[in-house]
């Protein structure tokens, strides 16, 4: 791997169809606990132009500088000049089965599909636990992508631990190869 991945930090995007929820919780989280050594970004195939108030509570009350997140396209990361990517994962089902925009490069990917807290309906507070339901399952997920050896696993074996974080418990969806 040490060919594919020279020592500078591995920049990371998280992909979801609005980019107003879950990709910007994975963008903070990774850019938080992955400082030095990971530079995340999130986009959306449609973003929704405005990332979610609930979104902002829940990262404002966790602690996060939320002042530069934006609801962005993922056709930003695809155009000349865009940071080369080394990761994108889709987290949500949507993001995971569109067509997605070459990615120069050819990054690893792969599909780390958690319930929308956007989509929860209910009282303020049945929301704002959708919302830290998401954020912990994240949480654990990109712990566990930072925490990797990266540098000294082949190809295949990385591969396959990205998808086996992907299965982690409160995924959407099971990939099936």
């Amino acid at each position: 791997m040490t060919d594919k991945f020279p020592d500078l930090a591995f920049n990371v995007l998280f992909l979801c169809t609005g980019n107003s929820a879950r990709s910007i919780i994975a963008e903070a989280i990774l850019n938080k606990i992955g400082q030095g050594t990971f530079r995340a970004f999130s986009a959306g195939s449609q973003p929704k132009g405005e990332v979610n108030p609930h979104t902002i509570q829940l990262l404002k009350g966790l602690d996060y500088d939320t002042s530069l997140f934006r609801s962005k396209s993922w056709s930003e990361f695809a155009q000349p000049g865009a940071p080369p990517l080394d990761f994108v994962f889709t987290v949500c089902d949507n993001a995971a089965g569109e067509a997605c925009p070459f990615w120069p490069g050819q990054p690893m990917t792969a599909h780390w599909g958690i319930p929308d807290p956007a989509a929860a309906e209910g009282s303020a507070a049945e929301i704002a636990l959708a919302f830290k339901d998401a954020y912990r399952m994240l949480e654990r997920r990109i712990a566990i992508f930072a925490a990797l050896p990266i540098r000294s696993l082949d190809r295949l074996s990385l591969q396959a631990k990205l998808k086996d974080i992907g299965r982690l418990e409160g995924a959407t969806a099971k990939e099936t190869t």
